[in-house]
């Protein structure tokens, strides 16, 4: 049998459909854009194209992986933020939209200072938010730091990819240790916040990400009172810390950032309106 562009988008979406996975046509069109290296625009323009069975026998591959729970971007190897397409696999968190407002914030704060700065991003991951503050930021250098060998990696990678490894330091270690003796301009972290009670009712996919990377204790709120605690030691005077929180923690965090000593602190939303972002100097 022969298939078009349009008839196995349409049965792939079916698929998700009644499998009520979020936005169903468009996991089905990145999928097959992946599969055809394609721009997505092109399934549009050329729908009535017959595939190759190789081509059709792949994609379906995908469409099933993606029905057991696994995340588009593991399936494709990629996901865009900051208008960057980074590399990634199982050993990272998949970066999100609401995270651009972090990136964003500390990007905009350092280029603000008007000379060479260094930051520490803190749970680096796939380094997502310290390689796009590096690349629109061209007078900054960044200190990396995960606790997992396997997501520097990706880290590392993604840096060389956008021309940015010399000016990125990588280091394996648990949030500050690593970083002793040193000082930063800012730092950043999206730390995990997901309170380990609400681990297992997570969506199928995000249970594939990485659980170091959610679990953030009893109430979510561990590693904040690490790296705030910690923070002030390896900031600059006049220093930025910013974090990404999860839905209603930021009063907390910020409550833990005063009693810290934290001056300015600020609280920014995301497009949807949650408070996503708080940010205070020292």
């Amino acid at each position: 049998m022969k298939f078009s562009v349009f008839e196995v988008l349409k049965a792939a979406s079916e698929q998700f459909s009644a499998a009520n996975i979020d936005n169903p046509r468009l996991d089905a069109e990145i999928l097959l854009a992946h599969v055809l290296k394609w721009r997505r625009l092109r399934l549009y323009v050329d729908s009535d194209k017959i595939l190759p069975l190789e081509s059709v026998l792949r994609f379906n591959q995908l469409v099933n992986r993606r029905l057991e729970g696994f995340p588009v971007a593991y399936l494709t190897g990629s996901k865009d933020f900051m208008g960057l397409t980074f590399a990634v696999n199982e050993n990272v968190l998949i970066p999100r939209p609401d995270t651009e407002i972090l990136a964003e914030g500390v990007g905009k704060y350092l280029r603000g200072l008007g000379r060479e700065v260094i930051f520490a991003d803190l749970g680096a991951g796939s380094g997502a938010i310290c390689i796009s503050i590096l690349k629109f930021v061209q007078s900054a250098r960044a200190a990396a730091v995960d606790i997992s060998n396997e997501a520097l990696e990706v880290a590392k990678f993604n840096a060389i990819k956008f021309h940015v490894e010399d000016r990125a330091e990588f280091f394996c270690g648990d949030l500050f240790a690593p970083l002793e003796g040193k000082t930063f301009n800012a730092i950043v972290s999206n730390p995990p916040y997901i309170p380990t009670c609400e681990l297992d009712a997570l969506q199928a996919e995000v249970r594939r990400e990485p659980r170091l990377a959610l679990d953030g204790g009893a109430d979510g709120l561990n590693f904040y009172r690490r790296i705030i605690s910690d923070a002030p030691r390896f900031l600059t005077a006049g220093g930025l810390l910013a974090v990404e929180v999860g839905i209603n923690q930021a009063q907390a965090v910020k409550t833990l950032a005063e009693a810290a000593g934290f001056v300015d602190i600020q609280i920014f939303k995301d497009l949807a309106g949650i408070e996503r972002v708080v940010a205070a100097g020292i």
